[in-house]
């Protein structure tokens, strides 16, 4: 008997439906892989969904943020609505913009940021959006590296990330992380931003910095108050450099030779 109405329901179905298809999540999850040390904010932009007309006067009601307080509370992963609707308007996803953050010393302004995004368009061109994989998975990739200059009449040390696209054997790619999906692509998938840290830090500015087996010495340049002291082809004359924590340092990484 129970076998004959679950037939019976299932004919229904077909019957009143077309077939019976579970509704897709309204969904997707976003989620990152850094390097130790290494966090994100996120920023999700919505737009008016294709066809519709409507707008949203308040800008501020179009986006959420992940991860704003990223040094108190940081999580890596979020799931993130496809469709809102908001002020009354029907708006789809349109952007992820994505900071990559780290810290390089203990005052507040020791840290530095670059930049990722993720598209969402109605329509793409099939060899310009992303793939998924059978597990429903779909990674873009990136490497960071950290770059170091001086900065004010101690010579400061500041570092600079830099962040570029990479394929997923590493190989660089033109511009920041990037990837781009159709909105009907990622209904219950999973977005992960993958990102590595180049093994060696370089100077920011050329011929600033002079390499040697232990490490980079500063060039001198005209004198210690000269701010931009280009080395010009003197690689004999050198100058002290002070770190974030307030030590003096004649060579970098390793501060002391």
């Amino acid at each position: 008997m129970k076998a004959h109405l679950k037939s019976l329901g299932l004919i229904g179905c077909f019957a009143a439906l077309g077939g019976c298809r579970t509704e897709l999540p309204n969904a997707f999850t976003f989620t990152a892989e850094l390097p130790p040390g290494f966090t994100y904010k996120a920023i999700v932009e919505y737009t008016p969904a294709k066809g519709e007309t409507c707008s949203v006067p308040d800008r501020r009601k179009t986006v959420s943020a992940h991860n704003q307080k990223w040094r108190e509370r940081y999580e890596p992963t979020f799931e993130i609505p496809i469709r809102r609707t908001i002020s009354g308007c029907q708006m789809a996803i349109r952007r992820i913009s994505l900071d990559i953050n780290s810290v390089y010393g203990k005052s507040r302004g020791d840290f530095s940021a670059d930049s990722a995004v993720v598209a969402v368009l109605p329509d793409i061109e099939e060899r310009y959006k992303n793939s998924f994989d059978s597990r429903g998975e779909s990674t873009f990739h990136g490497q960071c590296q950290w770059l170091f200059r001086t900065s004010g009449k101690p010579r400061i040390l500041r570092k600079i990330l830099d962040c570029k696209e990479t394929d997923a054997l590493g190989t660089p790619e033109p511009g920041r992380p990037f990837a781009a999906y159709t909105h009907d692509q990622l209904p219950g998938k999973t977005v992960r931003m993958k990102i590595k840290l180049a093994r060696e830090e370089q100077p920011y500015v050329r011929d600033t910095w002079v390499k040697f087996p232990n490490g980079w010495k500063r060039c001198l340049g005209d004198n210690f108050e000269d701010q931009y002291a280009f080395c010009y082809g003197n690689y004999t004359d050198f100058s002290t450099f002070t770190m974030p924590d307030g030590q003096v340092c004649t060579i970098y990484p390793g501060c002391t030779e």
